[in-house]
């Protein structure tokens, strides 16, 4: 949607940035998810939630990160736009399942053991897990229907 908005010369500018080695790692599903993954574990197993309760600035850096990188693993696990070293469906779906337990784990983790200070973890992580389960189970039939549709276009082809 981007490179369309935008001037031709600038689309080419964005694109060419799009294919870099490091954009081209980062937006690897196994890669993007690990990211996901390590970044909740970091803010939950370490300091940096109470240094993010009581600091604004770092606050607002945690939450784009968790924003960020829980849009760069969904996508790059659905991967809707065609990219260069595109990984197979089974990647995709082998990282999603590593992202779903990871995430699935914290939470639990959290819920046996909170955070010392903080007041309602129990009931935010079980949020974090049931909520984290909706969202991945809707990232799992979207990524279910393009495996299926791209079937149907392989099976189209052998009967014509």
């Amino acid at each position: 949607l981007l490179l369309r908005a935008l001037p031709v010369g600038s689309a080419r500018r964005v694109s060419r940035v799009l294919r870099t080695a490091p954009v081209r790692v980062l937006t690897d599903p196994l890669v993007a998810t690990a990211v996901n993954a390590a970044g909740l574990w970091l803010l939950y197993g370490t300091g940096l939630l109470g240094t993010m309760l009581r600091s604004a600035p770092v606050h607002l850096l945690v939450s784009v990160h968790v924003l960020l990188t829980g849009w760069l693993a969904t996508a790059a696990v659905l991967s809707l736009e065609p990219t260069p070293h595109r990984r197979g469906v089974g990647t995709r779906a082998a990282a999603l399942a590593a992202g779903m337990a990871a995430h699935d784990v914290l939470a639990k983790t959290l819920y046996a053991h909170p955070p010392a200070g903080v007041t309602g973890a129990e009931a935010g992580a079980q949020l974090m897990y049931d909520g984290g389960t909706v969202v991945h189970l809707a990232v799992a039939g979207l990524l279910w229907r393009q495996w299926y549709r791209s079937r149907a276009s392989v099976r189209a082809a052998a009967l014509a």
